[in-house]
């Protein structure tokens, strides 16, 4: 019997092993970049950062939307301190069509995923419009923390 055997069995399920977030110094964080403020990814919109008071700390004081909610949330962090900033990727997808709220998109190695809501607001009515006006579209999809939304749909060049 292989004394290793176990381990494979546990390690064997595993993802590609890519984390949903990595820390990097409050200090190096930039606007327009992305942090974790209130457990939520974020796009920085605004960021100060004050004198070292008595204590020696200087404190970075960040603003940022939600990606997926538009949701404000601030946050004050020490500059020597670590955040988490969100993995986000962008993925394109064929609209194949739209039914009950939902888009029936195709990645480019043919994977059908039909569980993304129609975006809320113009981007979804765009979307919907344009689709029942017989164009073919492409979809940007963000995804981060298991999370994903539409972000923009353009006309696919014939």
């Amino acid at each position: 019997m292989n004394p290793n055997s176990d381990l494979d069995a546990e390690f064997s399920s595993t993802d590609s092993g890519a984390s949903s977030t990595f820390p990097t110094q409050c200090s190096s964080l930039r606007k327009n970049g992305h942090v974790m403020l209130k457990g939520r990814p974020c796009k920085i919109v605004d960021m100060s950062t004050s004198k070292t008071g008595k204590h020696g700390h200087a404190k970075v004081h960040m603003v940022g939307i939600d990606i997926f909610t538009g949701k404000k949330y601030e946050d004050i962090c020490p500059s020597t301190h670590n955040m988490e900033v969100p993995n986000i990727r962008r993925k394109e997808y064929q609209l194949l069509g739209v039914q009950d709220g939902y888009l029936s998109l195709m990645d480019d190695t043919g994977t059908i995923k039909d569980d993304l809501k129609v975006p809320e607001g113009d981007l979804g009515k765009e979307i919907e419009k344009k689709f029942d006006a017989g164009d073919q579209l492409m979809v940007s999809v963000l995804i981060a923390l298991e999370e994903e939304c539409a972000i923009s749909a353009k006309i696919m060049p014939m």
